[in-house]
């Protein structure tokens, strides 16, 4: 048997530390460099999150910016002008969605216009006609069923008329959805008082309105003839008129 020598021994040893990897060697070292390529991709992941998390701050405070540099809708700090009136269900006799209007002289002068304003509507003017002819024609109107539920009252361009007077029209129109009384411009002693009757029963009253026309027709004396009351059929007055009449039935 032949025996190596110590210079022999320290080559084989040497060419086995050089020989290829053994299976668990190289299982261990494909195990390792597993690991590895774990640990960047958990680094690559943990910068990705970072970034977007940062991302999404950034985003977060410009949108926040844009928004609070945005000026506020204008508020106006004048109170809204609101009507104490109400628009109720009618009551028996009254007809729902009909207007009826009842009125003297005047009404004739500007019922045309007020025809085409407010579409189906019942106007019966009357020359000379007094306060309690007309509430006559409305009770009558009433107690037959065919009242409309908004009623418009243009009288007492013909004589005084009292708080009494007024209250005995309410109550006649009592059920009605909307009561709009239209004041008078009238070259009589009795224009101011009457008209102040009826603007504090208007007042006093949760369904009724009043269209001024006395105000409107004051600023603008061209309107009319000789005798100050009356309207030509042509022309701005009655147009004028008729829409200030046909807001009131529709918004009170």
């Amino acid at each position: 048997m032949m025996t190596l020598g110590v210079p022999a021994v320290r080559r084989l040893r040497t060419m086995a530390d050089h020989a290829p990897d053994s299976r668990t060697a190289r299982t261990a070292r494909r195990r390792q460099q597993r690991r590895r390529r774990l640990k960047i991709i958990a680094g690559s992941t943990a910068l990705v999150i970072v970034v977007a998390a940062t991302l999404a701050g950034w985003w977060s405070t410009t949108h926040s910016s844009s928004v609070s540099s945005v000026a506020p809708t204008s508020t106006s700090t004048n109170p809204t002008t609101s009507s104490t009136t109400t628009t109720q269900p009618p009551g028996p006799g009254f007809v729902p969605g009909k207007v009826t209007a009842v009125g003297d002289s005047v009404m004739m002068d500007y019922q045309a216009d007020l025809e085409k304003l407010v579409p189906g509507i019942e106007v019966d003017g009357s020359v000379s006609r007094q306060w309690a002819t007309g509430e006559q024609i409305l009770a009558d109107q009433k107690a037959a069923g065919t009242l409309g539920s908004v009623v418009v009252v243009g009288l007492s361009t013909n004589g005084p008329i009292t708080a009494a007077m007024f209250d005995s029209m309410m109550t006649t129109l009592a059920g009605a959805s909307r009561v709009v009384f239209v004041n008078v411009h009238v070259g009589q002693p009795w224009q101011d008082p009457n008209n102040a009757v009826l603007a504090a029963g208007v007042a006093a009253s949760k369904n009724a309105v009043l269209a001024d026309w006395n105000a409107l027709a004051t600023e603008h004396p061209e309107w009319f003839g000789a005798d100050g009351t009356h309207i030509a059929f042509s022309g701005p007055a009655p147009d004028a008129l008729s829409k200030l009449i046909a807001a009131k039935v529709t918004n009170g």
